[in-house]
């Protein structure tokens, strides 16, 4: 889950379905009809309950199916049915009903985009409203209700301070590269570790890189606290800010201020899905140049990237990973948890991204997901696989133990893949590893 933007008061969804209604019964999508100009049938009964939303499929997954539909529809650029299945499932959709009805909703805003070729200009709204709204105290507090419901970020955060702490054993002088978009959240545990350590307590410089609008005022309340825990647990820390990059490769040795007798770690939270694919081995080559002792990588499991250009094809794959997201969330928090809202607002965002903008957003990322498996094999040009001790596998299982059931650890399945996997009721949905030079 990445949190660089939410708003617990955004009501662009219904303003959307508003403008989606007037377009939809107004001037015609710019695309050639593939089919005669017959009039639909009226579904104006159609209700939004969760009760009647079922009817349209009669299986209880009425979503997935009008959406492919509709993808396909958009495929084929076939005028008349995108208008029908749009309208249809402006009808049934609503981001406060069941999770199908969810799904329709936030599809319906993706999909729309796509056949209306707004996508770029949606998505910059929808971020802009978000970050207005950005505050360190609601970030805080999004950020730690997730956690404490769901191991969807602690699972990378455990696994990555684990294979860190161990990898910089013994180490005097450590140089931590965050390149991450989650708020710190990772680090007051590392540097617990490190007060407790037997040997002399090193001192440990953390270096943020901020590769989202994450606004100042909230880095700078962030570093305040860091410094303060630091006090509080007795390590000797620095805490150093790198923002208002346009991409990871504007990082030299230089403005991240590596020093020769630093012990370097590069830590990556869902950081790489936001470089574009075509500059993602340039961007593991440069880390290798800092020559760091170990490099951790964490990104969620789904593939983006191959299917691009087929656009059905990546839209299924989307779906497919959104639908299990939106299941655990479901099932995570209340049915009118403000806080699972604003989790399914922002994975909307990404949404829009991922099937709308093709990468014309002048944002400078790209949300564009691979699995572990790609990621693997980018990484093995640079790097060797580190592995995670038994020490870090049983921290890793102890933390699962916490959640509800449905949680389970997964190791790689073949000899090519590295990492270990975290699984929803089986289904891999996160991808964690650790490398070293």
């Amino acid at each position: 889950m990445d949190i660089s933007f939410f708003n617990p008061h955004q009501e662009t969804t219904a303003s959307f379905h508003n403008t989606n209604r007037l377009l939809i019964n107004g001037p015609q999508i710019g695309m050639k009809s593939t089919t005669n100009n017959q009039p639909q049938s009226s579904h104006t009964s159609t209700s939004r309950s969760s009760d009647s939303a079922g009817e349209p499929c009669g299986d209880g997954k009425w979503a997935s199916r009008l959406l492919r539909e509709c993808a396909t529809a958009i495929s084929e650029k076939d005028s008349s049915k995108i208008h029908h299945l749009l309208w249809m499932l402006n009808e049934l959709a609503s981001p406060y009903g069941d999770c199908d009805q969810k799904l329709a909703s936030y599809f319906l805003q993706a999909l729309f985009c796509k056949a209306t070729e707004s996508g770029p200009r949606c998505y910059k709204t929808l971020t802009s409203v978000a970050e207005k709204s950005h505050s360190f105290d609601s970030a805080r507090k999004l950020i730690l209700k997730f956690q404490e419901v769901s191991p969807w970020t602690t699972f990378g955060h455990v696994a990555s301070n684990g294979a860190i702490l161990e990898a910089l054993d013994g180490e005097n002088k450590l140089h931590i590269i965050d390149i991450s978009n989650t708020l710190c959240t990772q680090w007051p545990t590392l540097l617990e570790a490190l007060a407790t350590r037997n040997d002399e307590t090193p001192h440990l410089k953390l270096t943020v890189v901020i590769t989202a609008n994450i606004v100042k005022p909230v880095m700078k309340e962030i570093a305040q606290r860091m410094e303060k825990f630091a006090r509080l647990m007795g390590v000797p820390f620095e805490f150093n800010l790198i923002s208002g990059l346009n991409h990871l490769g504007g990082l030299t040795k230089e403005s991240l201020n590596i020093q020769d007798d630093e012990a370097v770690a590069i830590n990556c939270i869902g950081a790489l899905r936001r470089v574009r694919v075509e500059e993602r081995n340039a961007i593991i080559g440069m880390f290798q140049s800092f020559r760091p002792r170990v490099v951790t990588i964490v990104e969620e499991e789904a593939d983006f990237s191959s299917s691009k250009t087929d656009f059905v094809k990546c839209f299924e794959e989307c779906l497919r990973y959104t639908t299990l997201y939106f299941e655990m969330l479901e099932e995570s928090f209340p049915p009118t948890s403000n806080e699972r809202l604003m989790l399914e607002r922002e994975c909307s965002r990404s949404i829009v991204r991922v099937l709308a903008c093709d990468d014309e957003t002048g944002e400078g990322d790209s949300e564009c997901r691979e699995r572990g498996v790609q990621w693997t094999e980018r990484l093995r040009g640079a790097f060797l696989p580190l592995g995670y001790s038994d020490d870090v596998i049983d921290d890793v299982k102890a933390l699962l133990k916490r959640y509800r059931t449905g949680w389970s650890l997964q190791p790689s399945q073949a000899d090519h893949e590295s990492g270990i996997y975290l699984t929803w009721k089986e289904e891999p949905v996160v991808w964690a590893s650790a490398w070293k030079s």
